[in-house]
């Protein structure tokens, strides 16, 4: 076999033409993050009960839905909160490798079975079972620079309507977390000592608005006449206006006057929630959080979304602005960039050295030639393993460059013995130094591959950094030792030629240079 790979150079160049290709391909779509995703699965089960405290949601919400959820498969560990203001969250974790998708329908129906245990107000504001993402790669602030114009609440729903919908658009984000989240609501302030005279407690009033403002279906008129026509009755729904909530009737008194909502109570048109607030520079904003799906592409989510931001600002109201305070994309820049730089320093050295060692420019092209090849086509075995371009990954490349190398350094050295001590020519000297030393090639790259296998099986979050480190390495070895078995051999065949043997007189700054390196090389070597 590589006695035909040396006498068709074409084929032996096809092959690694095929694995650039491939890993050329495969770069542009590989997914960039800073590090390896290590966070385990995470789904959180989150509501509120209206009026609770910490203690009566823990009794009545909590518990039911920890024993019904616990023992769910894949299951690592519950964390549950629950707050004075009614919010709980229960976050279940699952074990490294389980599919979130899987994982969130399983918990689903586990907290569906909790229904008939849970109060009915839980019930009326939703349970809601969401996967969890823990890759934030941006937040940003929409700031107000006006006040009196517009407030945070203003911002907060302005943010809701016209920004979250557009971004969450954008391919790879998995969630966009708002903090403080207020909405516009009606807000009813009751008067303890109204509510007494009257003989009313909250809950009367909570049944008399539900009572007074709800969605109904009130029919047709004229379905079995034989009119031509049909007319569709109208409801006017749900009250959406604080002067309508005020002339809701509570009671009649028994002067028969009746007893109004306005009576007992303040209504006003304003925030759900009143136990945050948000600035920037002591101007009113909202601060948005962008999470990523898993094995997306940070570095191309944060592109398309500053680009978004940047097209969606152009219609904000006169005096509100955005701006980023936090960035995973610079970061993820900033480390890439130091690991590129070190990859193309590390390869110019070694061509540097090998240069040195050959002294001639035919030779250290060939390990120039091979060293590209097994790096670029590693980028197609990382695509195929669902690896991403990460800091870790580029270190093992980093690292790989100096062990590639090595492969094709042995093939053109045997060549090289053959033509200087036995005077062949390139393709005799190539085949006779390849039945010798390809055994010796194949039993390297084993070595090396056993070296760095075992740890790419390491298990929990180190494992996750090691094995794409270390298969990452192995597959730049396995792509260098077809190299030297292919293309390196090839290269030597039709390039490689005996060394022009030249008189001390004429020596240029080269040959000087090259005389006096391997005089004091041979002073230092121990024989």
């Amino acid at each position: 076999m590589l006695q035909k790979i040396i006498n068709r150079p074409v084929l032996a160049t096809v092959i690694s033409i095929i694995l650039v290709l491939l890993g050329l391909i495969s770069l542009s779509r590989l997914p960039s993050t800073q590090f390896p995703d290590i966070a385990p699965p995470t789904i959180s089960v989150s509501g509120s009960y209206p009026g609770g405290n910490s203690e009566s949601v823990t009794r009545s919400v909590i518990i039911p839905l920890e024993e019904a959820i616990n023992g769910v498969e894949g299951m690592e560990y519950i964390n549950s909160t629950a707050g004075n203001d009614g919010n709980f969250s229960v976050t279940v974790v699952f074990k490294l490798g389980t599919n979130p998708d899987q994982a969130a329908v399983n918990v689903q129906n586990r907290v569906a079975q909790t229904n008939s245990l849970m109060p009915p107000e839980v019930l009326q504001t939703g349970i809601t079972t969401t996967k969890q993402q823990n890759s934030n790669i941006m937040i940003f602030n929409i700031v107000s620079n006006d006040a009196t114009k517009y407030d945070e609440l203003f911002l907060q729903n302005y943010a809701n309507i016209n920004l979250v919908p557009a971004l969450k658009r954008i391919q790879g984000i998995g969630n966009i977390m708002i903090f403080g989240v207020k909405d516009y609501s009606i807000r009813i302030w009751l008067d303890p000592q109204k509510l007494t005279v009257n003989d009313l407690v909250p809950s009367d009033i909570d049944r008399a608005i539900q009572n007074a403002s709800f969605e109904a279906s009130p029919g047709k008129l004229g379905a079995e006449s034989k009119a031509p026509m049909q007319y569709t009755m109208k409801y006017k729904g749900k009250l959406n206006d604080p002067a309508k909530f005020e002339r809701i009737v509570l009671k009649a008194n028994p002067d028969g006057s009746m007893l109004r909502l306005s009576d007992v109570a303040r209504v006003e048109f304003g925030a759900s929630f009143y136990d945050s607030d948000n600035k920037q520079d002591g101007k009113p904003a909202v601060t948005l959080m962008i999470q990523q799906i898993s094995g997306s592409n940070a570095n191309k989510i944060e592109t398309e979304v500053r680009a978004s931001l940047n097209q969606l600002s152009r219609n904000f109201p006169t005096g509100i602005t955005y701006s980023i305070i936090q960035s995973a994309k610079e970061r993820l820049d900033k480390s890439i960039d130091q690991v590129i730089t070190t990859l193309i320093e590390a390869f110019v050295l070694v061509i540097l050295v090998v240069f040195i060692f050959l002294q001639d420019f035919r030779s250290t092209l060939i390990p120039a030639i091979a060293v590209p090849v097994s790096i670029i086509g590693s980028f197609f075995f990382l695509q195929l393993t669902g690896f991403s371009i990460n800091v870790l990954t580029l270190f093992a490349l980093v690292l790989a460059i100096g062990i590639v190398v090595d492969d094709a350094i042995v093939v053109v050295e045997a060549v090289h013995t053959k033509i200087t001590q036995e005077g062949m020519d390139g393709k005799e000297a190539t085949k006779t130094a390849m039945s010798e030393i390809s055994g010796a090639i194949v039993s390297i790259t084993l070595v090396m591959c056993a070296v760095f296998l075992p740890i790419g099986f390491m298990e929990g979050p180190a494992g996750i950094f090691y094995k794409q480190f270390a298969f990452t390495l192995v597959f730049a070895i396995l792509i260098s030792a077809v190299n030297a078995l292919t293309l390196s051999p090839a290269l030597c065949a039709l390039i490689l030629k005996p060394h022009e043997k030249r008189g001390t007189d004429g020596f240029g700054f080269k040959e000087r240079f090259f005389y006096a390196f391997n005089t004091g090389f041979k002073q230092t070597t121990i024989y």
